[in-house]
C-alpha cells in the first residue's frame, strides 16, 4: 500500500481512506497511545540502567532530569533529530553484533576460565522452563509468555512507513528498506534469543534474584551475568553504557513520533485544534507537552518496583501494538479487494508480497487473538490484579469505543469497494518516479548508512 501511494502517516490515513473515517480515528489514537506509553517505559528503563552505577541520585530527581532532557531535545534541538538518530541507531546495531560475537567466542572457550560450555544449558536444565504449571502445559505457558514479550519487541517495520511521504524515491527505496529491516530484525531477534539461551540457564539464581528485586540496569542482563561468571571485567560497564544510550535514544524517538501523531490528528480535525499550535521552529509544542505529561507515569516506580511498572507498560504497549498490526492487515485486505473490484491488476503494483491475501488473514487473526490473550494470567486462580488487568485490556475496550463513538457522532459509513479512492495522488508519485535521478552517496559513511538502513 505504501509503495503504491507513499504518504505521511500512511497506515493511519489508509484506515480512513480504505475502510472508514471512524476506523482512522480509532487507529490514530491507538497508535498515539502506543507511542506515548513507550516514553515512560524508556524513562523507567533508563533510570534502572543509571542506578547500576550509583544510587546517589534520588529516584524522583532522576525521572525529572530525563523528562526535562526529552523536553529540551524535542523543543530546542529537534533540527538535529535525524542526524543524532542515525548515529544512535548505528550504536544499537554495533551493540547487537558485539553481543552475538561475545557469545560465540566465549561458548567455544575464549574466556578467562577456559570454559567451553557450548550448548550445555540446553541439556541441563533444558531449553524450556515450566511456567505457572508443571509438565507440558507449563512449558507451553512458558513459550506463550515469551511470545507475549516478542509481540512487544517486534515494533519497527511499520515505523518505516511513517516517513514515506518525505522519503527520496519511495517506490524504489521502500521495498528494499522493508525487506532489509525484516531480515535484519529477524536475524538479530533469533540470534539474540539463541545467545541468551546459550549463556545462562533458565534457573540461574543470579538472574532470578535480579528480576525478583528489580535489579538495576545490566545487573539483570543475561550477558552481564555471563560476563561476571566468566570473570570478564570492564565489559559489563561498556554494555550498560551502550544500553543507556539505546534506551535514551528510543525514548526521545517515541516523544517525537507520538507528538507528530497527535499533531497529524489535530491537522485532520480529529483532535482539538489547540494541538496544531507550533513554535517558530515548527515544533508542535502542546503535543510534546501532552506526551511528556503521559511520561509522568514513570513516577509509578516511586511507590512500586521498577520491574512491576515496566510489566504494566509492556502490557499496555503490547495490546496497542497488536491492535495496530490488526488494523494494518485488515486495511490491506480492503485495499486488495478494492483493486480487484476497480480493475487495477496486482501486477501493476510497485511491490507485491508473497502469499497474499492468505498471509494477511493469518496475521490479522493471529494478532487479534494475541491482543486478547495478552493478560490471561490475571484470570488464573489467585492471580487477579486490577492494574495488570487495566494495562492489559484498556486499549482493547477503548478502540471500539473510539470507533463507534466517532461513527455515531459523525454518521460515517464503511466505504464500498467501488467507491474507495485508489487514484488521488497516484499520478503525482508516478511522475516523480519517472523523473527521479539517483544521487550517489557522497562518502563512505553515507554508503555504509545506505546499506545498513535501507
Amino acid at each position: 500500500m505504501v509503495t503504491y501511494l507513499p504518504i505521511s502517516s500512511p497506515f493511519i490515513r489508509f484506515a480512513g481512506r480504505y475502510v472508514d473515517e471512524a476506523f482512522e480515528v480509532a487507529a490514530g489514537y491507538n497508535f498515539f497511545v502506543f507511542e506515548a506509553a513507550l516514553v515512560p517505559f524508556e524513562v523507567t528503563a533508563a533510570n534502572l540502567v543509571i542506578h547500576y552505577w550509583t544510587d546517589a541520585i534520588p529516584l524522583p530527581a532522576m525521572i525529572s532530569i530525563i523528562i526535562v532532557l526529552y523536553l529540551l531535545l524535542n523543543v530546542f534541538a529537534v533540527k538535529w533529530y535525524g542526524e543524532s538518530e542515525f548515529w544512535l541507531a548505528l550504536s544499537k546495531v554495533l551493540l547487537s553484533i558485539g553481543l552475538i560475537l561475545f557469545t560465540f567466542i566465549t561458548m567455544v572457550g575464549g574466556n578467562p576460565i577456559g570454559d567451553r560450555f557450548g550448548f550445555r544449558y540446553w541439556n541441563d536444565p533444558g531449553a524450556f522452563q515450566p511456567y505457572i504449571k508443571e509438565g507440558d502445559l507449563g512449558r507451553w505457558l512458558g513459550f506463550l509468555a515469551c511470545l507475549m514479550y516478542a509481540s512487544f519487541t517486534i515494533a519497527g517495520p511499520d515505523y518505516l512507513s511513517m516517513a514515506a511521504g518525505e522519503s527520496v524515491n519511495p517506490r524504489g527505496n521502500l521495498p528494499k528498506a522493508y525487506n532489509g529491516m525484516f531480515y535484519r530484525l529477524t536475524t538479530f531477534f533469533v540470534l539474540g534469543a539463541l545467545c541468551v539461551g546459550i549463556l545462562v540457564p533458565y534457573n540461574d539464581e543470579t538472574m532470578a534474584s535480579a528480576f525478583e528485586r528489580g535489579a538495576a540496569g545490566a545487573a539483570a542482563s543475561p550477558y552481564v551475568i555471563a560476563m561476571d561468571r566468566l570473570g570478564i571485567p570492564i565489559l559489563p560497564h561498556i554494555v550498560n553504557a551502550m544500553i543507556l544510550l539505546a534506551v535514551f535514544s528510543a525514548g526521545n524517538s517515541y516523544v517525537y513520533c507520538a507528538s507528530r501523531t497527535l499533531f497529524g490528528l489535530a491537522l485532520d480535525g480529529k483532535a482539538p485544534r489547540v494541538f496544531t499550535k507550533c513554535t517558530k521552529a515548527g515544533v508542535p509544542i502542546y503535543c510534546v507537552i501532552v506526551v511528556l505529561l503521559i511520561a509522568l507515569l514513570s513516577f509509578l516506580q516511586v511507590s512500586n518496583s521498577a520491574s512491576v511498572v515496566l510489566d504494566w507498560i509492556v502490557s499496555l504497549v503490547t495490546a496497542s501494538q497488536l491492535i495496530n498490526f490488526s488494523v494494518i492487515t485488515f486495511t490491506y485486505t480492503r485495499f486488495r479487494k478494492a483493486c480487484m473490484v476497480q480493475g487495477i491488476p496486482r501486477e501493476s503494483l510497485p511491490y507485491k508480497s508473497l502469499g497474499q491475501p492468505y498471509i494477511a488473514y493469518i496475521a490479522m487473526v493471529s494478532t487479534t487473538i494475541m491482543a486478547f490473550v495478552g493478560g490471561y494470567e490475571v484470570f488464573l486462580p489467585g492471580n487477579w490484579d486490577v492494574p495488570t488487568f487495566l494495562f492489559s485490556y484498556t486499549m482493547i475496550f477503548v478502540f471500539p469505543v473510539l470507533y463507534f463513538g466517532w461513527k455515531i457522532f459523525n454518521k460515517t459509513s464503511i466505504r464500498k469497494f467501488e467507491e474507495i479512492d485508489l487514484i488521488t495522488g497516484v499520478e503525482e508519485i508516478e511522475e516523480y518516479t519517472r523523473n527521479y535521478t539517483p544521487t550517489p552517496p557522497s562518502n563512505i559513511v553515507s554508503r555504509f548508512g545506505d546499506w545498513l538502513f535501507s
